[in-house]
């Protein structure tokens, strides 16, 4: 195990644990664990939802320092089964990174880091359970208010930035469908027919790839063609929105809730131009949350990859490292 340079992370040898975790009579949770065994706890929550972890995500954490959990998410990466949206909302993935955390014999995080949809789970899982998390560290901020999904899902937002690859999402459905393409998108997306429920994925998939980088990224692409990826992104991505994430209007950022977490030290690193998720929503924790610490970072999008980005998550990783937390 060896550090590679700043831009490029830390390079790890493979997991020394993979299982999987029954957490109720439908779902099996995949995780993976690297570096330390003996080392400070980390817990990776991946994007969506309806993402899934990979051996990159270890990029941000030395080998040497910490134990990196990665968890795929309820229905994604190799979590069963795939793409399930039964049994499947917020509340049950809060409880789920507490009973892993449980299951570990992990007597507190030392980081809990998460970026995109993962600030968001970060956010609820720190709220519910304050006392299992020593500190936070937050990328690509999402609270999933009503304007942040019209931003990104309705014409009148990104649409007016991508305008191509906004008619190229719309367009895909029949014209008549159109009207309200996310209800559309979902009948379709929740068909048992693969010949409707695939396309309509990649599709879906297609549009927020296509914005998620302050340059074009083709080979970000390329995960369009892994179809138990495709099926599973749409698929509860569109359970979550359709559904606000079982959050109310502004719930994350109330005050009473911040207040639960005010005394974990956190750092938000945030895209100038992330498009996906804009700097709206991150300026806005930090203000209600002004003991946090927040990065812009003026060369990138909304991807974890942009190169500004993942070099301030790992020094800001590498600084908590030292931080004394009660376990």
């Amino acid at each position: 195990m060896s550090q590679a340079s700043s831009f490029n992370g830390f390079e790890h040898d493979d997991a020394f644990d993979v299982d999987w975790l029954r957490v109720d009579g439908d779902h099996e949770l995949y995780f993976e664990q690297y570096g330390n065994p003996e080392g400070k706890a980390v817990i990776y929550l991946h994007g969506g939802p309806g993402g899934h972890i990979s051996k990159p995500n270890t990029v941000f954490f030395s080998p040497k320092t910490y134990r990196t959990v990665l968890l795929d998410q309820r229905g994604c990466g190799r979590s069963r089964p795939n793409a399930s949206i039964h049994n499947n909302t917020t509340w049950h993935l809060v409880a789920d990174i507490e009973t892993l955390r449980q299951h570990l014999k992990i007597s507190k995080w030392h980081i809990v880091f998460g970026g995109s949809w993962g600030s968001t789970l970060a956010l609820a899982y720190a709220q519910t359970h304050p006392s299992s998390v020593g500190s936070l560290v937050l990328r690509g901020i999402f609270t999933v208010r009503e304007f942040e999904l019209k931003w990104t899902m309705l014409p009148g937002g990104a649409s007016k930035l991508f305008p191509e690859h906004f008619e190229e999402f719309l367009n895909f459905l029949p014209e008549e469908e159109r009207a309200d393409h996310i209800e559309a998108y979902n009948k379709r997306l929740m068909s048992d027919d693969e010949r409707v429920s695939h396309p309509a994925a990649r599709a879906w998939n297609k549009w927020e790839l296509s914005i998620s980088t302050l340059y074009p990224n083709l080979p970000g692409l390329a995960q369009l063609d892994d179809t138990s990826f495709n099926l599973a992104h749409a698929r509860i991505e569109a359970h979550y929105f359709r559904n606000r994430a079982w959050l109310e209007e502004g719930q994350l950022l109330r005050k009473e809730n911040i207040d639960k977490i005010r005394d974990i030290p956190m750092t938000i690193v945030q895209g100038r131009y992330d498009v996906v998720c804009p700097s709206i929503t991150a300026w806005d924790l930090h203000k209600a949350w002004p003991e946090s610490k927040l990065h812009l970072i003026n060369d990138a999008g909304h991807s974890v990859t942009e190169p500004g980005t993942t070099a301030k998550l790992i020094e800001v990783v590498e600084e908590y490292a030292s931080l004394s937390i009660e376990r």
